[in-house]
């Protein structure tokens, strides 16, 4: 498909800046930058009448990413502490997800959009989390969620369920969240700390 030339009157996301001329498929610049006015065809002209307004976005992008850089160094370690309601197993009876933790991210005057938090699935248990926080591949870091319980949770239960189900009344090794068999207590409502500087939500 050929190529054209256009000159963008807006930005567009992941093509260019007002003022650009960029090389784009025929068909992309016929069915969306054309009639959605965001290009047109270039000319001296019309280049230098866009001059001043690509200086202004050129402006405001350099202070966005300098905003986004600081804001990326402040999250470096940052651990976030989300309450969720679970069975005495550590399985959530709902989930975390990515619009979860960026909301979180946001309470807690992170200017964090969705698509910056890096979740290859909805959380489903009781755990810690290393959550990578991407806006491009300069831009970039890990944060710590801890997923932890609203309510203090009965391990006693489990281990009497568990024990009834067993033969011969050996033994039995109970199956509970990795977090819940290092540091239990720290996944609970009731005696999980806030570390300084960490938001609970």
């Amino acid at each position: 498909m050929k190529n054209i030339e256009l000159l963008l009157i807006e930005t567009v996301e992941n093509l260019g800046i007002v003022g650009d001329v960029v090389k784009v498929k025929s068909g992309y610049a016929r069915n969306y930058l054309l009639p959605f006015g965001y290009a047109t065809v270039p000319s001296e002209e019309k280049i230098a009448e866009l001059a001043e307004r690509r200086a202004q976005v050129e402006a405001e992008l350099k202070q966005k990413a300098a905003a986004q850089d600081a804001m990326i160094q402040k999250l470096d370690g940052y651990e976030l502490t989300l309450e969720r309601s679970a069975n005495d197993a550590g399985i959530l009876y709902g989930g975390v997800s990515q619009h979860d933790i960026a909301a979180a991210l946001r309470e807690a005057e992170f200017d964090v959009e969705d698509r910056y938090v890096r979740l290859g699935q909805t959380i489903r248990r009781l755990d810690t989390y290393e959550v990578p926080v991407v806006i491009n591949k300069e831009l970039k870091t890990e944060i710590k969620v801890w997923v932890v319980s609203d309510r203090p949770l009965d391990l006693d239960e489990e281990v009497e369920a568990a024990e009834a189900s067993g033969e011969g009344g050996d033994d039995v090794e109970i199956d509970v969240p990795k977090s819940a068999s290092d540091k239990f207590s720290e996944l609970t409502a009731v005696s999980t700390p806030t570390p300084k500087g960490e938001r609970k939500f």
